[in-house]
């Protein structure tokens, strides 16, 4: 293994944040040091708020998909590149200059981004309106649907603006999904998943690996995940 890309997710702790939801909580229902003959707990956490998670078109439609069901790659090869976002009034965002000159290209099913500066407060980071994420324009989200990757990885709590109106235009790009729409079409990219909320430690250099993405079994729209990248075997001779 070369890394794990997931932020641990500490129910008694630091931990990161978006849109303001409540923190992952742990509530004690048996504890040992209390007399109980067992440590158990209720958890409760929001995936999509609360930590690194992956999530499939069901998490902009109408029809209730599972994660569960379109991630159906278990290894997959992967780019990993790191970017900086550039200035945009008071915003920053991630465009298609950023991406062409990081050099991705088609040929790996994952991409993989780290955005610059990359320290390990994103492992705790509160993001709100005090602390606004960078996010992709379109041109760069349909540049990365071109290049014909199937799986998105980033740093970052969403892939859109933080503050859109609730239009996820970037992520209906992405699944290619009508803008506007809440229906699955024929050409909806459903095999197709984003993951937020990762941290990429700054020793992992960019190039291609392979991806181990794994998720917890849930039947919802976003799961809690661990994405694994582990290096390429050399061919034998």
């Amino acid at each position: 293994m070369i890394a794990d890309l997931s932020i641990p997710l500490d129910f008694r702790g630091p931990q990161p944040n978006a849109f303001g939801v409540d923190v992952a909580i742990a509530t004690p229902l048996g504890d040992t040091r209390d007399g109980s003959s067992v440590n158990f707990e209720q958890y409760t956490f929001i995936p999509h708020c609360n930590g690194t998670h992956t999530e499939c078109v069901g998490h902009i439609t109408d029809d209730r998909i599972s994660v569960r069901d379109c991630l159906q790659d278990v290894i997959m090869r992967a780019v990993l590149i790191s970017v900086e976002p550039s200035s945009s009034g008071h915003e920053f965002v991630i465009d298609l200059h950023e991406l062409t000159k990081a050099g991705i290209a088609s040929g790996s099913d994952a991409l993989i981004i780290r955005t610059l500066p990359n320290n390990e407060t994103k492992l705790s980071r509160n993001y709100d309106g005090n602390n606004i994420p960078p996010y992709f324009t379109a041109e760069a989200m349909r540049y990365i649907v071109d290049c014909g990757f199937k799986h998105l990885l980033v740093d970052l709590p969403s892939i859109d603006r933080m503050f859109d109106e609730g239009k996820l235009e970037n992520h209906r790009i992405f699944w290619n999904v009508e803008s506007g729409s809440r229906a699955v079409g024929v050409d909806t990219r459903i095999r197709s998943t984003v993951t937020e909320l990762i941290y990429v430690p700054n020793e992992v250099a960019d190039g291609e690996y392979l991806l181990n993405l794994q998720i917890a079994p849930f039947e919802t729209d976003a799961a809690p995940s661990r994405p694994i990248l582990f290096t390429i075997p050399s061919p034998t001779s």
